[in-house]
């Protein structure tokens, strides 16, 4: 199979679809990689490192699409990137399609068969191509977070870890999966006085052998969030709905229980986002003010850790990347049923189910997809 790794073109993305390892382990099987040049800088990874891994370096983004059977990437296809796209071409990337029709209807219209990280599943339950960069976001969260407090950012000027003498920055992590323990466990070890709502029991108690009581844990519920609002000074939103848009957790009424200056960091603003006021930010320009309060909404945290980021997915992709290589869309899917999970388009037909309620599109279900 011929694979294509295009440089990434959504602003501040530094990460790329390859390492050169995951490269030389495709080519070792047999496959062709094309890199489009300069696509590894930003995360650290030379033109050099390709070619010493036997790939072929590409000038343009164009040649790639036009020579690869599948596009492996990072971040959604930008819309110049989706008018690339071709019947019969296989598509592995993230999506997060349920916030985004005008992706999905351009997707649909390319007649490309689309798998999307975010919904491959495992044996377990989880999610193992977004828990690499769900651990990465949910770190880097009460970072950025801590950033935003600061008065000349717009935030209140709390200092999470406080001093002797003057207590320190209150902080709200509603979910406690992936993203949540490690916004939580970040924000500890900061020093804030942080507490982590859930509404699943178990990892309520998860959550509080693990921390030791160095956080407090709680039944989420609207009463309690707004028994919070008034008291915290960073709320983390941290909840994911495979494949589907995220719930709205706060209101703008609730918002303004809240104190002037206090932080809003939105973890799931790439599935639309799980406060009411969210919209999605660069990390050019990755904070803004409503009502008083600052929202740090940055569509594609782990970019701005690039390199860690990029070996952490690489890590997590590869095999089923050589799977899809190795046998095919079809034959892959058919084989592993958490795979098949990721198939989110096929031949112009939606194959995920929770995009097509988001949306309003009918789908077929992806077993259906392989039979055709």
């Amino acid at each position: 199979m011929k694979i294509g790794c295009p440089t990434e073109i959504k602003p501040q993305e530094f990460r790329v679809g390859l390492t050169p390892n995951a490269a030389q382990e495709a080519i070792a099987h047999g496959h062709d990689v094309y890199v489009q040049a300069g696509a590894g800088v930003g995360a650290g990874f030379e033109d050099a490192d390709y070619t010493a891994a036997g790939a072929t370096i590409i000038d343009t983004a164009e040649e790639i699409f036009a020579k690869a059977d599948m596009i492996v990437k990072v971040k959604e296809p930008q819309a110049g990137e989706r008018k690339m796209l071709r019947e019969g071409q296989l598509l592995f990337t993230y999506l997060h399609l349920a916030p985004d029709p005008d992706q999905t209807h351009d997707l649909l219209a390319s007649g490309c068969t689309a798998i999307a990280y975010e919904t491959v599943t495992d044996r377990n339950g989880g999610l193992p191509l977004l828990a690499p960069m769900s651990e990465v976001a949910g770190r880097l969260a009460p970072q950025m977070g801590a950033w935003t407090l600061q008065k000349a950012n717009g935030g209140r000027g709390v200092l999470m870890g406080g001093v002797p003498g003057v207590g320190p920055a209150r902080v709200m992590v509603i979910g406690g999966g992936v993203v949540g323990i490690n916004a939580a466990r970040v924000a500890a070890g900061m020093g804030a006085d942080v507490t982590v709502l859930d509404r699943s029991l178990p990892r309520l108690s998860l959550l509080d052998d693990l921390f030791q009581g160095r956080l407090k844990t709680g039944y989420s519920s609207t009463g309690l969030v707004e028994q919070l609002l008034p008291e915290v000074d960073m709320v983390v939103g941290a909840v994911l709905i495979p494949g589907a848009a995220a719930p709205k957790l706060v209101s703008r009424k609730q918002m303004a229980m809240m104190k002037p200056g206090a932080v809003l960091v939105d973890v799931a603003i790439d599935q639309g986002g799980c406060f009411e006021t969210s919209k999605a930010t660069t990390h050019q320009d990755p904070i803004y003010e409503v009502d008083g309060i600052m929202h740090y909404c940055v569509a594609n945290m782990p970019g701005a850790v690039a390199r860690t980021a990029t070996m952490a997915l690489s890590n997590a992709t590869m095999p089923f990347m050589l799977a899809l290589a190795n046998k095919g869309w079809k034959q892959a899917c058919a084989d592993d049923p958490h795979l098949k999970a990721g198939l989110n388009v096929h031949a112009g037909k939606l194959t995920y189910a929770a995009v097509g309620e988001a949306l309003s599109i009918d789908s077929i279900s992806a077993d259906d997809a392989i039979a055709a």
